[in-house]
Parts: C-alpha cells; sequence; structure tokens
C-alpha cells in the first residue's frame, strides 16, 4: 500500500527528474502517513529529504517512524547531500526499500550505511515495479548505454509512407499528441539524415506548458545536413553524430547552432554502439529513434533496440507503399526477429503497440 504510494509520487518526477531516476518515498508511524516527497529536478533535493521536509511542514516528527522509498537512498554526496544521512538523523528506525540502487556510486552502500546505523532495512518490495520506473537509468549504470525506443507510424498493411513518400499524417491528432509526450520523458530524440532532409523536423516537444527539450541527436555520416535546417532554430541542442572530418561542412554546422562530433563508421553507417556510448557519457537515459526504415533497421539488427512503440493507422496504403523497416530478409521464419507484446491500445483512431525483443531462454 506505502510502496505502491511512492510508486506514484515517482511517477511525478517522470518529465523531469532525469538524468537522475525517479524516485518517491512516504513516512508512516503506524497507519498513519506523516508525510511524503519524490524527486523534482536533478540538483534538487531526493525524495528523502522532501519526504522529511513534508513531515516538518505538517507539524510532525520523524523519530520512530518507517520510510518507504522506491529506490536504494544515496549514501554518497552529489549534487545533494546522502540520504542516508538524513533519514538517519531525523530518527527514522525502518527504511522498506522497492529496489537497489545499480549506480555505482550506490550499489548497496546505502543499505549498508543504514543498517550500520542500527536502522531495519526491508529490500525488494514491489522490486519489478519500483525498476520500472527507470529502465533507461538502470541500462545507463549497468551496460553504459541508454534505453532505446524506436517509434514508427505505420497504415494497417505496415506501409510509412505512400509511393510519392508522402507520411504526413497517416496517424491522427491524438497518436501525435502522445509522441510528443514521449519526446518530453525521453533525454534524446534521435533521426538520421534522411529523415532530416525529407521531414526537415523540428523534434521538439509541443504540448502546452513548459517542457524541458530533449537532445536532438542526427546521424549524418557524410555531415550532408542541410545548415539552415529548421531544428537550429529551436530551443535546446543539436547533436550531429559523423563519421566526416569536413571541417568547412563542421564549421557551418556548428555557425549555425549544432555540435558535431566524430565517431568511426564503415560502409553501413556509423557505430551506433559507439553513438550510444557517448549520449550515456552525457548522462542520457532515454533515446527516442524517429528515424525511417534504415535506421530503425540498422539499430534492429544491431540488437540495441529495447522497446517499439508502433502505432498503427486504420488505411491502407498499398504494395507501391515505403515499408516499416528495412532488414535482411528472414529465410524461414526460425530467422524471423520475435517480440513480446507488452500493451496494445486505442489512441484516438489508431492503435498504440509497444512490444520489446523476445530474449531467448
Amino acid at each position: 500500500m506505502y510502496m505502491q504510494r511512492a510508486i506514484e509520487l515517482a511517477r511525478r518526477g517522470w518529465y523531469t527528474a532525469r538524468p537522475n531516476p525517479r524516485v518517491g518515498c512516504v513516512i508512516v508511524a503506524g497507519s498513519r502517513v506523516l508525510g511524503d516527497g519524490w524527486h523534482v529536478r536533478a540538483g534538487e533535493a531526493h525524495a528523502e529529504r522532501n519526504a522529511l521536509a513534508d513531515v516538518t511542514a505538517r507539524g510532525h516528527s520523524a523519530k520512530g517512524a518507517t520510510a518507504y522509498v522506491t529506490l536504494e537512498p544515496c549514501a554518497h554526496t552529489g549534487r545533494t547531500p546522502p540520504c542516508t544521512q538524513a533519514l538517519i538523523d531525523a530518527g527514522i528506525e525502518r527504511v522498506v526499500i522497492g529496489a537497489q540502487d545499480p549506480n555505482p556510486a550506490v550499489d548497496g552502500q546505502g543499505i549498508d550505511a543504514l543498517r550500520a546505523a542500527g536502522l531495519d532495512v526491508i529490500t525488494g518490495v514491489l522490486a519489478e515495479r519500483c525498476a520500472a520506473l527507470n529502465a533507461g537509468f538502470n541500462q545507463r549504470m549497468t551496460r553504459n548505454r541508454p534505453w532505446v525506443r524506436v517509434k514508427l507510424a505505420m497504415s494497417l498493411d505496415g506501409r510509412t509512407a505512400a509511393a510519392d513518400g508522402t507520411s504526413q499524417w497517416i496517424t491522427g491528432d491524438t497518436a501525435r499528441d502522445d509522441v510528443h509526450r514521449l519526446r518530453a520523458e525521453s533525454g534524446a530524440v534521435m533521426i538520421g539524415r534522411g529523415t532530416a532532409s525529407a521531414d526537415d523536423p523540428a523534434l521538439t516537444v509541443r504540448l502546452s506548458g513548459d517542457w524541458d527539450q530533449p537532445l536532438r541527436v542526427v546521424l549524418d555520416s557524410r555531415l550532408a545536413m542541410a545548415a539552415d535546417a529548421r531544428m537550429f532554430c529551436q530551443a535546446g541542442e543539436t547533436l550531429i553524430f559523423t563519421a566526416s572530418d569536413d571541417e568547412d561542412k563542421t564549421g557551418a554546422l556548428e555557425d549555425a547552432g549544432a555540435r558535431v562530433a566524430r565517431v568511426g563508421g564503415s560502409d553501413t553507417g556509423l557505430d551506433l554502439g559507439r553513438v550510444l556510448g557517448l549520449l550515456a557519457e552525457r548522462e542520457i537515459n532515454d533515446v527516442l529513434v524517429e528515424a525511417g526504415p534504415t535506421l530503425a533497421g540498422a539499430l534492429t539488427q544491431a540488437g540495441l533496440v529495447d522497446e517499439y512503440i508502433i502505432y498503427v493507422a486504420p488505411q491502407l496504403i498499398g504494395d507501391t507503399g515505403r515499408g516499416l523497416m528495412s532488414l535482411a530478409g528472414a529465410i524461414g521464419l526460425d530467422d524471423a526477429t520475435r517480440l513480446t507484446f507488452d500493451n496494445v491500445e486505442p489512441v484516438g483512431v489508431d492503435l498504440k503497440i509497444t512490444a520489446r525483443p523476445l530474449k531467448e531462454g
């Protein structure tokens, strides 16, 4: 009950906590909630300290109370002081933890610090639900790469554009608003140079209210992107990965407001694993890929996609339309890339399918 409430609190930082994990905390005495809180933004107080401040604001004392927290409290000084010490100093007697923090700076040290101070610590309560709050952060900490979502939109017969290349708009307004929410929860939005040239997208969050803009990432191995691209006029940063060492093109793009980073490449394109590693170094937890069939297929064949989000529109385009993804064809069904559906739901007039690669074994 109280851990579920902490999970719901953590979700309030869904769009704002990055690159930090989303965390919620509830402080309880008996069956009475004394205070609660969540982590809002990196550099600001963590969930435990916000919950303790809420206890004080309500006129209570946390002495002898139990703290339910979705993620192991930190025991080190980062942007903020350690939460373990705050809990200890407040007189908390018991800490119930959802998921262990995979950050090497924490990873069990918070639990050890609390127990060493004499607190009763219980771990693994609703652990899977708590871990699911931070799939991208967890992957960045354990595998040094972000969580990669590939977003695709297609007709019911699997086409992403008509024969003349038109694709705006296959899906309806509700689905497009949903994509903006996906952008808002992502640290970066990635496209290939083909999509940049064909669509000249802004790649911004365009929802009502004030939103942090994700990093815009373009993979352009030959540095052929136009210096007057629409995204260069938007709020936020644009980062172009390339294998080209053309100084004139680099200078023109950087003068337009982009940053250019060089990575290794081959005839088939850039080193995608290295690109994701460099994004992890920039503390990017989640990457939303809004690319065409070439980049989507390359990421799939490289085994770098963690989740597919596919919007299916109730229309038929036909055989002359463009396919969903460029993949080497499976000779037999045993060679097919297998997925598991996480969710299928209506979004306006369209369907939204969420699927993950099926893990072997």
